[in-house]
């Protein structure tokens, strides 16, 4: 039978794409890659780039095409069956990785390669492949004693299956939980936008009236606008326990066990490397040298802001005590008046700029910023294949016509849809053996207010901020002039450092001139007010400092649970988490918030013991862009510097290198405390 998965010539053909053709497609692509390599093993015995590496990147690559649809799918379309096959793609993925990593014959044919007079003359892209490779090989126990590599590939296996059931658990702990209002009776407060938001979804589920879910644009127009301060402690409730022991769902999904046994596996798999904890093994593939340096990096931020954070939450209380009377400031109360507290101090509501950041005035600006850096132009181009009637398909080209590459663009939260915001790769940029050129294909996902009755989809400045840094990592992976999939592109780029490009995209929207082009009023076409305008970047620093410690906080509770973990004492979660609060936070915690059972980052996707590269990477991200301060935003000149140097080389080079070739200088942290309105005493 036809098997679209398996006829692909270019990009996913989404709409005959079926669960049945995903397991089909998969299987018979892993075998024949495990056949091939053996015939190529076999075919030899001087291995080289030609007759080994290339025909193993050939194999990778059409693995990846496979799999990428089918991953997706399972993120931005989930149903029973997709989830049922997907677990079984998992584990064969999972099963057939482990084989490959610890394959004895390709690793010393790999290693011969590496020795030979030929790898001397191979250009340091390659060379990159090949050291990466031969480390990658370590890392996944291929000189462990036969009994012990069996027992890696069992925890391989067994820790993908737990990270996709500890999203799925959220997943389904998320989409649960509903409150139905016949009327708008108890949802005073909430801007018109998102009432307009809880109709269609109530109406999307055959309801009348509205319905509030946790889909973050519900969630987070609830926590900070609603009057009723029952349903704020209700809706926050229901969030910070999704997925645990607590609140209305309590045990139903509960992700406890889930993350006891996450990570103890991942330090079991760590000694049997030869490492001390994980966060030791999590560090070999990325800049920080070792785990004292990462804590001592997120010490020292920590002391810096906090005296700031400090001082913005005791202007917070005392506002609410005054103005309102709220003495008990509870958790579900601090978004509130902090909006209020927001709206005196700077005549700024997140909401009145809503009207203002129209879906395609958005798209039109951020892409003539594009245009004003790195002289490309971003086109539509429709196309049949999509996954739902709402993602949008565009195309890039340089100033020379040449096809740079093309990102799907699914912006609106709907039900069946993972959580957050995220770019992640369909196809990579790679030459093939007959020189064709594969161009790089991305997915840019958010999760925003889709469009209402006659209005288009309007945004706020943060949700805004959210597209440009999902952009950015769009940038990275489309840009890149690496052929090979291994290094182009955001692969092979250190965790700590690839949060650079998307962090760096984010600085325009607090520049007046680009916000300018990002902005006009979606009904009347008129400019945002010069002085909404300058109220808005006064407001840029509003609470700065907490959000600085919130993240310190999540980073430090991530690298500790891996640094810190003992079998005989399990994973300790609640108590370094605990723990961590009373070092760092500066804000009310409930005793059953339970943020850490929905901490998909850490526990279901590639940031274990490397949160802390949010921070890491914004501190060279900040000062790059320090650059731009300086000899302007829009100049070509320097905006040419950071593709070539940054974007284009990919992972092929060590990103502290690029990053001093573009800066003329090793980073400082200076630029991100001043971005961040952080004040503080340079030590002497």
């Amino acid at each position: 039978m036809f098997n679209p998965l398996q006829r692909m010539k270019g990009l996913p053909p989404f709409k005959e794409i079926t669960p049945a053709n995903m397991k089909e497609a998969l299987d018979a692509v892993i075998d024949r890659n495990k056949a091939h390599l053996e015939e190529l093993l076999a075919a030899s015995v001087h291995y080289s780039w030609d007759n080994l590496m290339h025909p193993l990147a050939e194999d990778d690559n059409h693995l990846s095409r496979i799999w990428s649809p089918i991953s997706h799918l399972n993120a931005v379309a989930n149903n029973d069956e997709l989830r049922e096959v997907y677990n079984h793609c998992i584990a064969r993925l999972s099963e057939y990785s482990s084989e490959l990593g610890q394959h004895s014959g390709l690793y010393q044919a790999i290693l011969q390669v590496s020795e030979s007079a030929e790898y001397q003359e191979l250009d340091n892209v390659k060379k990159k492949i090949i050291q990466n490779a031969l480390r990658d090989f370590k890392l996944s126990g291929v000189s462990l004693p036969e009994k012990e590599k069996t027992r890696y590939r069992a925890i391989q296996q067994r820790l993908a299956e737990l990270s996709n059931t500890f999203s799925n658990h959220v997943l389904d702990a998320t989409m649960a939980w509903t409150k139905h209002f016949p009327t708008t009776e108890g949802l005073q407060g909430l801007p018109e936008s998102a009432l307009e938001n809880a109709a269609e979804t109530a109406k999307s589920r055959a309801m009348e009236g509205y319905l509030i879910t946790l889909e973050i644009p519900s969630y987070l127009a609830v926590i900070t606008y609603a009057d009723n301060r029952a349903l704020r402690q209700e809706i926050y409730t229901a969030y910070v326990t999704r997925a645990s022991d607590q609140g209305p769902f309590a045990g139903k999904w509960d992700n406890t066990r889930i993350m006891e046994e996450l990570l103890a596996l991942k330090h079991e798999k760590a000694q049997m490397l030869g490492f001390s904890n994980y966060a030791e093994l999590s560090l070999v593939t990325k800049t920080a040298s070792n785990p004292e340096q990462v804590l001592n990096f997120l010490t020292d931020l920590a002391n810096r802001s906090k005296a700031s954070a400090m001082k913005e939450m005791a202007e917070l209380k005392e506002f609410a005590e005054t103005k309102f009377g709220q003495s008990d400031l509870a958790s579900w109360d601090l978004a509130y008046f902090s909006e209020k507290l927001k709206q005196e101090r700077y005549a700024v509501s997140s909401e009145e700029f809503r009207p203002y950041f129209p879906e395609n005035r958005v798209l039109e600006g951020l892409f003539e910023i594009v245009k004003r850096l790195y002289g490309l132009d971003i086109r539509e181009a429709p196309t049949e294949h999509v996954w739902h009637e709402s993602v949008r398909f565009f195309q890039i080209f340089d100033e020379f016509e040449n096809h740079r590459g093309s990102f799907y663009l699914d912006l609106y939260a709907r039900q069946h849809k993972r959580g957050g915001a995220w770019m992640d790769q369909c196809m990579s940029r790679f030459r093939k053996s007959d020189q064709v050129l594969q161009s790089p294909v991305a997915y840019l996902v958010c999760n925003l207010n889709k469009p209402s009755g006659n209005k288009p989809a309007l945004f706020t400045h943060d949700e805004v901020q959210t597209l440009f840094h999902e952009f950015g990592h769009g940038l990275h992976h489309m840009l890149t002039l690496v052929d090979y999939p291994d290094v182009a592109g955001v692969n092979g780029v250190p965790w700590d450092a690839v949060e650079l490009p998307s962090q760096f995209m984010e600085n325009w929207l607090w520049q007046e001139d680009a916000l300018k082009l990002v902005s006009a009023h979606y009904e009347t076409g008129e400019p945002l007010p010069p002085e909404k305008l300058q109220r808005l970047l006064k407001a840029r620093n509003f609470q700065s400092a907490m959000q600085m410690m919130r993240q310190l906080e999540f980073s430090l509770f991530d690298f500790r649970i891996h640094q810190e973990y003992q079998p005989a004492h399990g994973g300790r979660v609640q108590q370094i988490l605990d723990e961590v609060r009373s070092n760092v936070s500066v804000v009310p915690v409930v005793p059953y918030n339970r943020f850490q059972h929905g901490f998909t980052h850490i526990f279901a996707g590639g940031y274990a013991a490397g949160y802390y590269s949010y921070k890491w990477a914004e501190v060279l991200s900040s000062d790059a862009f320090s650059r731009f301060e300086e000899e302007g935003i829009f100049n070509p000149e320097t905006g040419g510097d950071f593709l070539h140097s940054i974007l284009e080389p990919g992972g092929s080079h060590d990103p502290m290198e690029l990053f001093e070739e573009f800066r003329g200088r090793s980073p400082s942290i200076l630029p991100l405390l001043k971005h961040n309105g952080i004040l503080v005493e340079e030590k002497p």
